[in-house]
């Protein structure tokens, strides 16, 4: 696996839009700690907005205000004045001939290599100064530089008689060209170099301190704000691996400089050769092979980010103290390629057979339950915790009759009621409800575990609309297969909330995922007070209160729960809350329901039967329960 994948990368590097991720790269590492001479080879005489106002020339400025220049820089005490501006075209007479006469043997004037893409090849063409300005013994130096793909900045002139080379030359260090695929060292960002304004240069005495020139190369190009923003594109200034960090271009004068350090010190870095990368990349991925031979486990995460690591580290120090790039991005792509291959085989493999018990498992236990377990085999051991759950009971009503009178006929008994526990268990897991267990005809249900619903009582109360719907569904298709005499269904159903105890109970032969608790027993009963007080759905007083903002509920009494001395309020779901703003009938049977069950309690008997014919006529799908409340309302004494 780890020479396939090595063999699969080896390509990329011949690839050319790959060596821009590897510039990058360089960009990134280079600007860490760079190296800084104790003192910087060139100042800088700009070409700046505050130079061309105290000039009041526009850009172009006459030659005899560059002549003047050099004069001042030479008796300030430069040793070599170096023109980043290429004057290949006369101007007039009496400016050229005021250069001319202050051109000297130091002083470097630009010259240009121009490229020209032509269909028989590559056409280059030196663009020298003028030679009546080289006569008076200037000399040319190439300031030409090349670009990398993405338009950065970072390859050494390979000319040797080079801008800054030839700048060099003239101070008496004569260094020979940088080796062919050399890259910049940049020293810092734009504006690292020591600059003045080139109003100031040309009266140094009035605007700069003594001695700022003196035995000094000084540099002389454009250097406006406005090159200033990589957002703008302007002549002579550079993207350079700083862009990355400070968003600012860097001009072409100072490029000069930091290459001229770079010829002076030996700053320039080489990039290994392509054999060595190949042979980077096949150890890369040997390592890391070697690192998960076993498999992946916590340990393969530690040795992934210490083969990471030690690419990148080790490229930075190479690059910083042996001056040789060694890109990081293929040898570290192999290592976490064959890292990310064996956990990938691993996880296929593990992912197999988790596959395998669980579909063996969800037999048995909920698909949730199944999950939980796979993600923590340690759970499956006897014990539980305190939980606050919802729990729901579904009972078939008049199943017993049916039963009777399909009591020939128990497969068709067994057909019909396995057609109704699908769509009600259907319904449970629609809103992410755990089944606990199915009791004859009745379906026992709970949520929040063992997977959290912080909305459990309304993802119960949800199911079990879904629950009425479905029975509706059913009747119509039995009613539809078999006519008049097709048996109907109707379910009561039972929801309380509360604190239980939730987790494997049975023995450690035998155990099932269930709840245990008061608020249980509450459920069961509630629903069996379902079919008493003739309504589908009757709620616990938790359950009620947190379902108020969703649904319209009344109270349907108050009855006595074991172990406590206070009665307990019952509830039913009316309908939606929204419908309420829509139905009238729906409001005012709201506002006097309450009163209806403070007349009963208060033994107000007359006050009590006007309120109950009212409220039935209100909601006739309550008429079971109104006649129910009619009869208490009837007992009270008179």
């Amino acid at each position: 696996m780890a020479g396939i994948i090595a063999a699969l990368l080896i390509p990329f590097l011949f690839f050319s839009p790959f060596r821009l991720i590897e510039a990058r790269l360089y960009d990134l590492l280079s600007v860490i700690a760079p190296p800084s001479p104790a003192q910087p080879g060139a100042v800088l005489v700009a070409i700046d907005e505050p130079s061309i106002g105290e000039i009041g020339q526009r850009w172009p400025w006459s030659r005899e205000i560059h002549a003047k220049l050099v004069e001042s820089l030479r008796a300030a005490g430069a040793k070599v004045i170096a023109f980043d501006i290429i004057f290949a075209d006369p101007s007039t007479e009496e400016a050229d001939t005021a250069l001319i006469k202050a051109l000297g043997p130091d002083v470097v004037l630009a010259a240009d290599d121009v490229t020209t893409m032509l269909n028989q090849g590559v056409q280059v063409t030196r663009v020298n100064p003028l030679d009546p300005f080289l006569d008076a013994g200037a000399v040319a130096g190439v300031a030409s530089v090349h670009l990398d793909g993405d338009a950065y900045l970072r390859r050494m002139p390979e000319m040797r008689d080079s801008f800054a080379g030839e700048a060099l030359r003239l101070a008496g260090e004569p260094k020979p060209p940088a080796p062919e695929g050399a890259l910049i060292q940049y020293v810092g960002p734009a504006y690292t170099y020591p600059r003045v304004s080139y109003y100031q240069a040309l009266d140094p005495a009035n605007f700069l301190p003594p001695g700022t020139f003196r035995d000094r190369i000084v540099l002389v190009g454009l250097s406006l704000k406005q090159a200033t923003s990589a957002d703008i594109g302007t002549p002579d200034a550079f993207p350079t691996p700083f862009t990355l960090t400070t968003n600012t271009l860097t001009p072409g004068v100072e490029v000069q400089a930091n290459i001229l350090d770079n010829l002076r010190h030996g700053l320039y870095v080489l990039p290994v050769s392509p054999l060595l990368m190949v042979f980077l990349i096949i150890a890369a991925a040997f390592v890391a092979a070697a690192f998960s031979v076993k498999g992946v486990t916590w340990r393969t995460g530690f040795a992934a980010f210490f083969v990471l690591t030690f690419f990148i580290v080790g490229a930075w120090a190479l690059l910083r103290f042996g001056r040789v790039w060694t890109p990081p991005a293929l040898p570290a792509a192999a290592a976490l390629a064959v890292f990310g291959a064996r956990f990938g085989l691993d996880y296929a493999r593990e992912r197999y057979l988790r596959r395998t018990v669980s579909e063996a498992f969800s037999r048995y236990l909920s698909p949730d339950l199944v999950a939980q377990l796979a993600r923590d085999p340690s759970a499956l051991k006897l014990g539980g915790e305190r939980r606050n759950l919802s729990i729901l009971f579904c009972d078939v009503r008049g199943f017993t009759t049916l039963s009777e009178k399909l009591k020939d006929e128990p497969e068709r008994l067994t057909t019909l009621i396995n057609r109704l526990l699908d769509p009600l268990s259907e319904a449970v897991l629609a809103e992410g409800g755990t089944i606990d267990k199915y009791i004859g005809d009745c379906v026992m249900a709970f949520w929040n575990a063992p997977l959290p619903s912080p909305d459990h009582p309304l993802r119960a109360a949800s199911a079990a609309m879904r629950m009425l719907e479905a029975v509706k569904v059913l009747n119509a298709e039995l009613r539809q297969e078999m006519g008049e005499d097709a048996p109907r269904f109707a379910i009561g159903v039972g929801i309380n909330t509360g604190d239980c105890v939730v987790g494997n109970v049975g023995s450690r032969w035998r155990y099932d995922y269930s709840v245990l608790g008061d608020t249980v027993n509450l459920a069961s009963r509630l629903e069996s007070l379902s079919k008493e007080y003739g309504v589908s759905i009757v709620l616990g007083p938790a359950t009620a209160k947190a379902l108020q903002e969703h649904f319209v509920l009344i109270e349907l009494d108050r009855i006595a729960v074991k172990g406590r001395s206070e009665k307990s309020a019952i509830f039913t779901i009316v309908a939606p809350l929204e419908q309420r703003q829509h139905d009238p009938a729906l409001a005012q049977l709201t506002e006097l329901h309450p009163a209806l069950l403070d007349t009963i309690s208060a033994g107000k008997r007359a006050e009590a039967l006007a309120l109950v014919q009212h409220c039935q006529t209100l909601s006739p799908t309550l008429s079971t329960y109104y006649k129910k409340m009619m009869s208490r309302a009837a007992a009270i004494p008179e």
